[in-house]
C-alpha cells in the first residue's frame, strides 16, 4: 500500500478524478468569462485584440492577453467558440493545474534540500504532490473559463526558478553538478529564467510581477550583508529584463492600437472613454471587506439598481448618512448610470468618513478583508450559500449545505495552517533554506497586502499563494534527519 502511494501516477489519477468531478458536476462562468470567451472569438475571427461594443469592435487593453491567446488556440482546434467550447477549455485547464501539481512537489524537494545535499526528497515529493492534487480549492477552478490555473502554474514556476537561484547564492553548482555551464553567473541565468516566466505569467495576471519585489528583498537579505551590492543590482536588472521582454509585444501592440504604451492592464478595467469611479470606490473602501457585499453593491454599479436597505450597516456612521447615500443612490437609480456629480458625492462621504476614522479605512478594513480573503470556506463556485450561522437554523433549513461549507472552511484552516507549521518547522531546523522560506513567505505577505488595497477583494485571488503554501506544509511530513 506504502508503494503504491508513493507513485506520483496515483496521486495524479487521484487529481483527475477530483478535477472530472467539479468540471461534470459543477461547472461554472463569471461576468469575467464572458469577457474573455468575447475577446479571443473577435482576435480569431477578425483578427483583432477587440470587444464589442454597441455593435462595434473595439480594440480594448482592458484584460491581459494570456488568457484569450489560449481561448482562441483551443476555439482554433476544436472549431468550437464560447459557451460551446468550455467543456474543452475546462479540460484543457485540468490538464495545465495537473502540471502545476508536479511543480508543487518539485517546489516542496526544493524546499527540503540542503545547500550541500541537493538529492531530490522523495518523501517529501510524494505528500507535496498528494496535498496538490487534492486540494479542492485550486481543482475547483479548473471547472471555470478563468485565468487561476495559468495563474496558480506560472507561479509555481517561477518560485521553482526563484529558489534554485537563492540557493545559487550559497552554492554556485546547486544542481549543476557535472555540466559545463558558468557557475559564476549560475544566479544570474536562474534569474533571468525566473523574469521570463514572471512575464509569461503576467500575460495572465498583470499582478503577477510581486513575485519580483518578493525575491529581490530575498537577494538583498543574501547579498547585502556580504557588501555585495554591484551583484544586487545585476541580478535585480535580469529578472526586470526578462519581464520586460516578454510583455514588451504588448506594450508595443497598445502603443501603436491605443496610443500608450501599457505593459499591464488597467487597474480599473475600464473602457477607452468610460468613467473612472473614483469616488465611488473610495466610499467602497471606507465599509467593505467581504465579497457578500459585492454583489450587493459593487457588481451592481452601472447595470443593476442599488438598494441603500440592501447595504451594510458599516456603510453609515449616523442616519443622517444614509439619507445622503440613498439621495445619491435614487438620482443613480433613474437611468443606472453613476454621473461625475454622483461619484463626486461619493468622494466627498469617503473623504469625511475617513477623516473621522483614519484607523478603519488604513488599518481595520485592510486587516478584515485579508482575513477574509484567507479564512474563507472558498465555495463561490459551487450551489452552496456558504452560511453556516445561526447554527440550529442552518441545520434545520439546508443541513448539506452547512456541512459542505464547514467542511470547505476546515479544510482551508487545514491548508493555511499546514503552511505555517511546515515554514516554521524547517526555518528553525534547516539554516540554509531560511532565505529561500522567507521568500515564500514574503510572497503570499506581499499579495495579501496589495489585495487590502483593492476595496472588492475576491478569494480566488489568493489561490496563487497555494503553491507555496503546499510545498511548506509538505516539510511537515519530512523526518527529522532529512530537514538538518
Amino acid at each position: 500500500m506504502k508503494r503504491v502511494f508513493s507513485n506520483p501516477l496515483v496521486a495524479l489519477i487521484a487529481g483527475l478524478c477530483l478535477r472530472l468531478y467539479f468540471v461534470l458536476k459543477f461547472p461554472a462562468n463569471s461576468s469575467d468569462t464572458v469577457l474573455y470567451e468575447q475577446i479571443a472569438t473577435n482576435w480569431l475571427k477578425h483578427h483583432v485584440y477587440a470587444m464589442t461594443v454597441s455593435g462595434a469592435i473595439t480594440p480594448v487593453d482592458l484584460r491581459m492577453p494570456g488568457y484569450p491567446a489560449f481561448l482562441a488556440i483551443l476555439y482554433a482546434l476544436t472549431g468550437r467558440t464560447g459557451e460551446a467550447a468550455r467543456l474543452w477549455v475546462m479540460l484543457a485547464q485540468i490538464a495545465v493545474d495537473l502540471l502545476s501539481c508536479l511543480l508543487i512537489a518539485r517546489l516542496a524537494t526544493l524546499l527540503a534540500c540542503a545547500s550541500e545535499d541537493p538529492t531530490p526528497n522523495k518523501r517529501v515529493f510524494s505528500v507535496a504532490l498528494w496535498l496538490a492534487a487534492l486540494c479542492p480549492f485550486t481543482a475547483n477552478y479548473t471547472a471555470v473559463p478563468l485565468t487561476e490555473v495559468f495563474a496558480t502554474f506560472w507561479t509555481a514556476l517561477a518560485c521553482n526558478a526563484f529558489l534554485v537561484a537563492l540557493r545559487r547564492v550559497q552554492k554556485p553548482d546547486f544542481l549543476l553538478k557535472g555540466t559545463h555551464l558558468r557557475l559564476g553567473k549560475s544566479v544570474e541565468y536562474s534569474a533571468l529564467s525566473g523574469g521570463l516566466i514572471v512575464g509569461l505569467g503576467t500575460l495572465f495576471r498583470p499582478e503577477t510581477p510581486l513575485l519580483l519585489v518578493a525575491v529581490a528583498v530575498s537577494f538583498g537579505g543574501l547579498f547585502f550583508p556580504r557588501g555585495n551590492f554591484r551583484r544586487w543590482f545585476w541580478v535585480c536588472l535580469a529578472m526586470a529584463l526578462g519581464c520586460v521582454v516578454i510583455l514588451s509585444p504588448w506594450a508595443i501592440r497598445n502603443m501603436i492600437t491605443l496610443g500608450e504604451p501599457q505593459f499591464l492592464a488597467p487597474k480599473n478595467s475600464n473602457l477607452p472613454g468610460e468613467l473612472v469611479p473614483y469616488g465611488f470606490m473610495a466610499w467602497e473602501k471606507t465599509w467593505l471587506y467581504r465579497v457578500r457585499d459585492c454583489y450587493l453593491v459593487s457588481w451592481k454599479l452601472n447595470e443593476e439598481a442599488i438598494n441603500v436597505e440592501e447595504i451594510s450597516a458599516r456603510a453609515f456612521d449616523t442616519p443622517e448618512e444614509k439619507q445622503r447615500v440613498a439621495a445619491i443612490l435614487e438620482q443613480y437609480n433613474n437611468d443606472l448610470t453613476l454621473t461625475p456629480e454622483e461619484d463626486a458625492e461619493f468622494a466627498r462621504l469617503a473623504r469625511e468618513r475617513t477623516a473621522r476614522h483614519p484607523l478603519r479605512t488604513y488599518l481595520w478594513l485592510p486587516a478584515a478583508r485579508a482575513a477574509a480573503i484567507w479564512f474563507t470556506p472558498r465555495i463561490e463556485l459551487l450551489p452552496v450559500s456558504g452560511h453556516v450561522f445561526p447554527l440550529a437554523q442552518m441545520r434545520e433549513d439546508d443541513p448539506v449545505d452547512q456541512e459542505v461549507t464547514t467542511l470547505f472552511f476546515v479544510l482551508n484552516l487545514f491548508y493555511v495552517g499546514l503552511g505555517v507549521w511546515g515554514a516554521a518547522r524547517l526555518w528553525r531546523s534547516n539554516s540554509s533554506a531560511q532565505p529561500v522560506v522567507a521568500f515564500l513567505a514574503l510572497c503570499i505577505l506581499i499579495r495579501t497586502a496589495f489585495l487590502t488595497t483593492v476595496e472588492a477583494p475576491e478569494p480566488r485571488y489568493v489561490l496563487v499563494c497555494f503553491p507555496a503554501l503546499i510545498a511548506m506544509g509538505a516539510q511537515v511530513f519530512a523526518r527529522p534527519s532529512e530537514v538538518q
